[in-house]
């Protein structure tokens, strides 16, 4: 065996051909549960079934919830029906609770993947995007605040934007706060949406009424609004047009 034949085969230079095999491994069965999770079963009958489960756990039921919000997120499957329906589960506090700890579980989980198990995978997604890699630029730049600014007045696919964002140079830490309170006003605003809807099946005197309609109004102008100026905030560190 020559020298340089050696050289090929000692374990330092194995090693990142048996991680990228692993990596290859991993992608290939997240497509194909993907594929087989959308073609076989009807996702948007799981999610109801699923609220119906979780409603008849009692305790155990936000457990629940939160666990498949995550994968969810995870698999690019939407969560507005989630947190639509944890709104008429949970009610306003509780719902908007649960779904903001979900949801920024699994945007962390699906930062982490981005950033280290499908890199390549998002990189090709994400490659001659410009309107990424504006995003890329002002992260580099601004980090943690165009994270937010982002979850505010989303530019890009919920789920895609967190995978793409393993991409960037933000720190975890950041990542994770900023995302968080971002995502908070689009949180409670779906999750008041929910828990009208879950009201609307019991008797409410007229000033009850009149209260839950003031405060959807409130909070839907107040998201509006915060949206609003993030967009302008967001467009004057990218140099976009808000």
């Amino acid at each position: 065996m020559t020298t340089s034949n050696a050289q090929s085969e000692t374990p330092e230079n194995s090693e990142p051909k048996r991680a990228d095999w692993r990596k290859w491994v991993l992608l290939a069965t997240i497509a194909t549960a993907l594929i087989v999770l959308f073609t076989m079963f009807d996702v948007r009958g799981m999610m109801a079934s699923t609220l119906e489960t979780v409603e008849k756990l009692g305790a155990w039921g936000p457990i629940l919830f939160i666990l498949v919000y995550i994968v969810a997120t995870v698999f690019f499957i939407p969560g507005s029906a989630l947190t639509f329906g944890a709104g008429t589960l949970f009610g306003v506090v509780w719902g908007s609770v649960y779904v903001s700890l979900a949801s920024t579980l699994g945007a962390t989980a699906a930062f982490l993947v981005g950033r280290y198990l499908a890199r390549g995978f998002v990189e090709r997604k994400v490659e001659g995007n410009e309107r990424f890699a504006t995003i890329d630029h002002a992260v580099s730049e601004e980090g943690w605040k165009i994270v937010g600014l982002t979850r505010l007045s989303p530019v890009f696919p919920f789920s895609l934007l967190n995978y793409a964002f393993g991409l960037t140079n933000v720190k975890l830490s950041h990542y994770v706060l900023a995302s968080w309170i971002g995502m908070m006003p689009g949180t409670v605003m779906y999750v008041y949406l929910g828990s009208i809807a879950g009201a609307a099946g019991q008797e409410k005197t007229p000033a009850q009424w009149a209260l839950y309609g003031v405060g959807l109004v409130a909070t839907i102008a107040v998201t509006v609004f915060i949206t609003k100026l993030a967009r302008k905030a967001l467009a004057k560190r990218t140099g976009e047009v808000a």
